[in-house]
């Protein structure tokens, strides 16, 4: 099982993204207190259908969910996916501790 935090500061919530690998599905769970993001806080995600940028199954229930052009909780999705799929070392992300977007 994979487990993040997506700090949202600037809109004021933090997420908790939980993963695990069943079968060729990653199922995904969402603690959240935002209302659009609680709308894909329960999502079985085809492993084969994480790759592309914009045509994903995340990003299009996102999308459906009227997520903020902005958010990043469906990226962060996208990285439990990746991990649980053996796309991104878990070893590594965990190394790496975590992933910012800083503004000056």
């Amino acid at each position: 099982m994979t487990n993040l935090t997506v700090n949202s500061r600037i809109c004021g919530f933090t997420n908790e993204i939980h993963g695990e690998m069943d079968g060729n599905n990653i199922q995904i769970s969402i603690d959240t207190d935002c209302e659009k993001v609680k709308k894909i806080s329960s999502m079985e995600v085809p492993k084969m259908e994480i790759f592309d940028i914009k045509e994903n199954y995340v990003m299009n229930n996102a999308q459906k969910a009227r997520c903020c052009a902005t958010c990043i909780v469906p990226s962060g999705v996208l990285h439990v996916c990746n991990i649980e799929a053996g796309f991104i070392s878990s070893t590594l992300a965990k190394k790496s501790g975590s992933i910012s977007i800083d503004f000056e």
